[in-house]
């Protein structure tokens, strides 16, 4: 039996009335904003893979990491 079919009027003090009346929210999961940090470090850790350098990570500070170790040897790091 469904919840409507059992009252088909909604009831104040019914929990089942009130949960239909619910909606979900994405959040931020779903928002339109690019991450400026987020789109940066990647954008770092492309820039470096394009130079022949194999960061530990993606993070900023793994890919200057790897970039100041490849400048220091000469040589591309995790080459």
């Amino acid at each position: 039996m469904k919840h409507w079919e059992h009252h088909p009027e909604p009831v104040e003090t019914c929990f089942g009335c009130k949960a239909l009346t619910l909606e979900m929210n994405a959040g931020d999961a779903k928002r339109d904003i690019p991450d400026k940090k987020w789109n940066a470090e990647l954008q770092a850790y492309r820039d470096a893979r394009a130079q022949g350098i194999q960061p530990a990570g993606t993070s900023m500070k793994k890919v200057q990491e790897a970039v100041k170790i490849s400048n220091e040897t000469g040589k591309a790091y995790g080459a």
